[in-house]
């Protein structure tokens, strides 16, 4: 049995400890073992990125989209010099990559993005994507609409591969708000004609914990929200033979690392067929 390990994290950005997270966020890495991983709220300054160092250390490939917009969050720590954005790290790789700006109005926008790779694995290319919604709390309507554009892109970019599109990230909303529902396309009618987007969760054990906003996090619980599950895999109906459905699907880094908490969000890893038959 072949399978690909994906894994989703927001890495805070450079919230909280974050030196001591960094080395805590690598250790979580290197004990996952992935082959792929969406990140968001990634930092780059001073001519380091942290999704670089990441796959420096961990001996992966790297491709880094930067926020077009990042002045608000750096008001947010009185830093104007640190960049955030979106990575994908990969074991094989990155043969194609785009990204795309999400459409939010004037008043809520943060310079938000979906960043697409397209993965050289050995058999079939994999058309992979991170993303990160907007975070307020009543712009669902917002939300709706950075699903749709990300819907479409996904459309654009899933080419002629049999492995199903796969889509990770941060979507700020609860598994049943009408954003999630409008990009999986099988609740409600699809963003784009046809295409569906199954949320890797379904396969999971229903015992199982799945908050990925955890108030059991010291970071979480001062925020005084409840507990919910906002990070997501997503991934197309398998191609021929079951490539690329989920054997399985857990949450993950949702524990503190030598009493070091990596992030306020915990991560999500799913193993998907990576052969035919297995």
């Amino acid at each position: 049995m072949l399978c690909m390990r994906i894994v989703t994290w927001n890495l805070w950005w450079r919230f909280g400890p974050w030196q001591a997270r960094q080395k805590a966020i690598l250790t979580a890495l290197r004990e996952l073992r992935p082959d792929v991983v969406g990140l968001q709220e990634v930092w780059a300054a001073d001519g380091e990125n942290l999704a670089e160092w990441l796959a420096g250390e961990l001996g992966l490939h790297c491709a880094w989209a930067p926020s077009p917009a990042p002045e608000r969050w750096r008001r947010r720590i009185g830093d104007p010099t640190v960049d955030i954005g979106n990575a994908v790290l990969s074991r094989w790789p990155v043969v194609d990559r785009d990204v795309l700006p999400l459409p939010a109005p004037a008043e809520l926008d943060d310079g938000r993005l979906a960043l697409y790779a397209r993965i050289a694995a050995p058999d079939h290319e994999v058309p992979f994507f991170t993303v990160h919604f907007t975070s307020v709390v009543h712009a669902s309507a917002v939300r709706c609409g950075q699903a749709a554009a990300l819907a479409g892109f996904v459309a654009r970019h899933r080419g002629d591969t049999p492995f199903p599109p796969v889509v990770t990230g941060d979507l700020n909303a609860w598994p049943d708000s009408d954003e999630v529902r409008l990009l999986g396309g099988f609740r409600t009618a699809p963003a784009v004609p046809r295409q569906v987007l199954l949320d890797a969760w379904e396969y999971a054990d229903p015992a199982a914990p799945a908050a990925t906003w955890d108030a059991a996090n010291p970071y979480v619980a001062a925020t005084y929200g409840p507990s919910v599950r906002i990070d997501y895999i997503h991934v197309g109906p398998p191609g021929p033979g079951g490539l690329g459905r989920v054997r399985q699907v857990r949450r993950a880094c949702d524990g503190p690392v030598d009493g070091i908490w990596p992030s306020d969000h915990a991560a999500v890893v799913a193993d998907l067929s990576e052969d035919t038959g297995s």
